[in-house]
């Protein structure tokens, strides 16, 4: 398993998810994506996205506006 992370503070929604997905597609399965947006919607869009594509995803509130989204791929 592989830890990668992918850096999109400061990036307008939806460029963080649209990244997320192709940087997924180069993954093995139980690898794990660290998404890290200040995108306040981006948590409730990578939440829904993986939950219609049997992604496991946990959104983690940082400080200062930020967030930390874990992705796994299945």
């Amino acid at each position: 398993m592989a830890v990668r992370e992918l850096n999109c503070l400061y990036e307008p929604c939806p460029i963080p998810l649209i990244k997320a997905v192709k940087e997924l597609k180069t993954m093995q399965c139980g690898d794990i994506l660290v998404l890290r947006s200040d995108q306040s919607c981006i948590g409730v869009i990578v939440e829904e996205w993986g939950q219609q594509n049997n992604y496991l995803v946990r959104v983690v509130d940082l400080e200062n506006g930020e967030w930390e989204i874990y992705i796994q791929k299945p």
